[in-house]
């Protein structure tokens, strides 16, 4: 069964307005915090487990200098260690240290109190319908880009070009 042209347009309203008050959110939840949202991408990207360089540009959309430069900030906070690839000498393997673990919890943990705070009028039972409907939204959007990305197709050629800008 396939979603309606109408219903599809008003999902995309709801994700915009979800993105907006994400962002809002965020950004007053990140003032006074020595890490930026960036970084905080980063940390838990990185967080998921011991990864190359490459790989998490290629995860997180942004170009290899980027990412440098927030690895390198990350890693003179004592947040992030370099390590050098056993299978390739040319390439570092990125971990959390010890104290980039502590952080990565500390930020997970203030960012569930946030959001409980503000969802204090949801019930249990709605927290966790949202949070699985958003994991299948989620893991969908992930196997339409991983589909077509292994295709040729003009409508993959127009979304390629739409999220480079």
């Amino acid at each position: 069964m396939s979603v309606a042209p109408a219903t599809a347009a008003d999902l995309v309203g709801h994700i915009f307005d979800l993105q907006r008050a994400l962002r809002c959110v965020t950004m007053i939840n990140v003032k006074g915090q020595d890490t930026g949202i960036a970084l905080q991408g980063v940390l838990k990207f990185i967080g998921e487990g011991e990864t190359r360089a490459a790989h998490l540009a290629e995860r997180l959309g942004v170009s290899p200098p980027v990412l440098s430069r927030h690895i390198a900030e990350l890693a003179d906070a004592g947040l992030v260690v370099r390590t050098p690839d056993p299978d390739d000498g040319r390439a570092q393997l990125l971990a959390l240290s010890p104290r980039g673990k502590e952080k990565l919890a500390e930020l997970i943990r203030h960012r569930a109190e946030t959001l409980q705070g503000y969802l204090s009028d949801w019930n249990e039972e709605d927290a966790i319908a949202t949070a699985a409907m958003l994991n299948k939204l989620t893991a969908s959007l992930k196997n339409s880009i991983r589909a077509r990305a292994a295709g040729t197709t003009t409508e993959h050629q127009t979304m390629q070009e739409s999220l480079n800008g």
